[in-house]
């Protein structure tokens, strides 16, 4: 598995890798998350849509209609020029757009098995697992006893301004999860990771080893802090509640999907992600408030 170096560099931030042409190193390359994940890409869009059916007409300026880290995505794209109606559609191409050039200076193989998604998929559901187990050691009813009926309290769905006006109920979570899962781990690990990198170990010259853990707890830490306080369209807002025990549930998760970008890739831990918040999604629908 692990332990033969690709001659080529990896510039994805993924520090592991595998046994040239094996299912591993097929799936861990920014081609294969590009393809994996325009299916998501496409149901966010759509599924925002048409939850939100006026969602083009509405201004920048309401983060509840969208996952915080995607409105982040969209004002980057309106600081650089992009009037707001584009800022709604333009997002995806910037996944897309990132994806490509990695795949591009990977150096690595371009070729797409599509039978790999469905290993790729069972990969995800497993991963997300011992997520669901955590949260629900974690975040128990007694913990709250104000919200009996959410024993998952939707620990990974990302919070908006608004988090009731997400959408209508069930469907509304699920498409709520999946840009969760795009976009959060674009910013907090695609992208922060990255640079904290770039600064600990290249900028101040601390050991590859510390520079990793350095970021990672930095990178945790601020992607659970965005749940509760966050800032978007030049205004702090405060999202959840704050609660001691579901921060740290997600610190730890995002210490758990920095490891698994570290060794899967962009495409894995976004699909890990993204399923975390669906399965708990049903979950808390059909199981936990049918006990409410």
């Amino acid at each position: 598995m692990a332990g033969r170096k690709h001659k080529t560099k990896r510039s994805s931030g993924q520090l592991v890798s595998f046994l040239p042409n094996s299912y591993l190193d097929r799936t861990s390359r920014p081609v294969y998350a590009l393809m994996y994940l325009l299916g998501f890409l496409l149901l966010y869009e759509v599924g925002t849509f048409y939850i939100h059916p006026d969602v083009l007409s509405q201004s920048l300026y309401q983060p509840q209609l969208r996952v915080v880290a995607f409105v982040w995505v969209q004002n980057l794209l309106e600081y650089v020029g992009f009037s707001q109606r584009m800022t709604w559609i333009a997002p995806p191409f910037v996944v897309m757009i990132i994806l490509l050039w990695l795949q591009i200076t990977s150096g690595t193989k371009w070729q797409v098995r599509v039978s790999d998604f469905v290993p790729m998929t069972i990969e995800c559901v497993l991963l997300s697992i011992p997520l669901i187990v955590l949260s629900l050691a974690m975040n128990r009813p007694a913990a709250v006893p104000e919200q009996p009926a959410a024993a998952l309290s939707m620990p990974l769905i990302a919070c908006a301004a608004q988090p009731a006006a997400q959408g209508p109920g069930l469907w509304g979570d699920i498409v709520t999860g999946i840009g969760a899962g795009i976009y959060e781990e674009l910013v907090f690990r695609l992208f922060l990771i990255c640079l904290l990198m770039i600064l600990f170990q290249d900028l101040l010259g601390l050991k590859k080893d510390m520079a990793v853990i350095i970021s990672v707890l930095i990178s945790a830490i601020l992607f659970s802090v965005h749940h509760h306080f966050f800032y978007v369209n030049g205004h702090f807002g405060q999202g959840e509640p704050f609660v001691w025990m579901t921060f740290i549930f997600r610190m730890m998760a995002g210490i758990y999907f920095a490891v698994i970008f570290a060794v899967r890739g962009f495409g894995i831990v976004a699909g890990v992600h993204a399923f975390y918040d669906i399965i708990a999604a049903v979950l808390n629908a059909f199981l936990f408030a049918a006990r409410a």
